[in-house]
């Protein structure tokens, strides 16, 4: 999944965690993960809706000033099926962090042994 620029900080920060689409078919998986800048999103559900379901609520959710707002960025295409998306930002894992601190740890201790 892409998000607009100007959401993507508060996909990131976690104030954002829901997105309506309008598609001509689902473009992601329940349970998956899609990956957003340097972590991922994973996908908690994925459920068609009706227009009378985006609410101003739903659309400021989903990091909208309002329904107008929402729809002219959800609309993808031909499509004409409207989804609600609600996920989650996994943030990128630290590689190397854990052995480093191993290392470290290793040096200590054996400093302390000879000390």
């Amino acid at each position: 999944m892409v998000f607009a620029k100007r959401l993507r900080q508060g996909v990131i920060g976690g104030d954002i965690t829901c997105s309506v689409r309008i598609w001509t078919r689902p473009h992601v998986t329940e349970g998956c993960r899609y990956r957003m800048g340097d972590g991922e999103i994973e996908i908690e559900s994925i459920t068609p809706i009706g227009f009378p379901d985006i609410t101003p609520e739903l659309a400021r959710e989903s990091g909208f000033l309002g329904v107008l707002d929402l729809l002219k960025v959800a609309k993808h295409g031909k499509g004409s099926n409207i989804y609600l998306i609600r996920f989650h930002y996994i943030p990128p894992r630290r590689t190397g962090t854990r052995g480093e601190s191993k290392r470290i740890l290793k040096r200590k201790s054996i400093r302390r042994i000879r000390g």
